[in-house]
């Protein structure tokens, strides 16, 4: 039975689709198999990220009922599943953003991943009645909690299973709303901490997930932590030449 879940969150820019795109990879490298459905219809980034933004065939066509899912289907070469949204404005023409549940449902992979759009409007109402559990992800700022809090309290209204927050684009500065009262005033626990890292829009300009152009940095890191945390594995830290040294020295 597939996972589906959403990402969601209160406003718009605060790193939904990076988080979808990044944690869809690191899913990926555990040995899963995962789909990415774009649900932003009005305003995709999904396609964008990845290099597939010129897709024939996306989930505006799906939605409209002119293909197929598995048209609308396409294999990443990093080995994750694709289905992509239309850049075009004429392909919101008579599309039913409702009809987004009917096409998890129908996808038969280990984890399905919801791109949502942003706000609470009927796109994202639309994302949240297709998925069986939620990520919620916002910056650390109150605007952006406040407005995490309110999805959260939507989400647990439709009955969703609120898997924790991930807090992105940390800097560690003193005025950031911090992980304990994130915790107190949402009433779930902060998942990941995602830092601020320059290179995340190098990665968007080369359309690849952060994770694999820069392995090692410290945000990509912390989204392979946290698909480890979604599956319940344990992430092996790669040891320092030191700490390599040190081992084989006292043998």
């Amino acid at each position: 039975m597939p996972r589906v879940i959403g990402v969601l969150s209160g406003k718009g820019g605060v790193g939904k689709t990076t988080l979808v795109s990044n944690l869809g990879y690191a899913l990926t490298q555990l040995g899963h198999n995962v789909t990415l459905i774009d649900g932003n219809v009005t305003t995709p980034h999904l396609g964008m990220h990845l290099g597939m933004h010129m897709a024939p065939k996306t989930i505006h066509h799906v939605l409209k009922g002119e293909t197929s899912l598995k048209s609308a289907t396409y294999d990443h070469p990093l080995g994750f599943k694709v289905i992509p949204g239309s850049l075009s404005v004429n392909d919101l023409i008579g599309l039913d953003i409702g009809e987004l549940a009917n096409i998890t449902k129908k996808v038969n992979t280990d984890f399905v991943l919801v791109d949502s759009a942003p706000a609470l409007g009927r796109e994202a109402a639309s994302a949240l009645a297709a998925v069986s559990e939620v990520v919620l992800i916002a910056n650390p700022d109150l605007p952006s909690i406040a407005d995490a809090l309110k999805t959260a309290k939507v989400a647990e209204a439709s009955g969703k299973k609120v898997l924790g927050v991930v807090l992105n684009r940390m800097t560690r500065k003193r005025h950031e709303v911090g992980r304990n009262d994130v915790h107190a005033l949402i009433q779930y626990p902060v998942i990941a901490e995602i830092p601020e890292d320059e290179n995340v829009a190098a990665s968007i300009a080369s359309k690849t997930p952060l994770l694999d152009m820069d392995p090692s940095s410290p945000a990509s890191q912390e989204f392979f932590r946290l698909a480890c945390k979604l599956t319940g594995r344990q992430m092996k830290r790669n040891l320092t030449f030191m700490e390599k040294m040190i081992s084989w020295l006292t043998g």
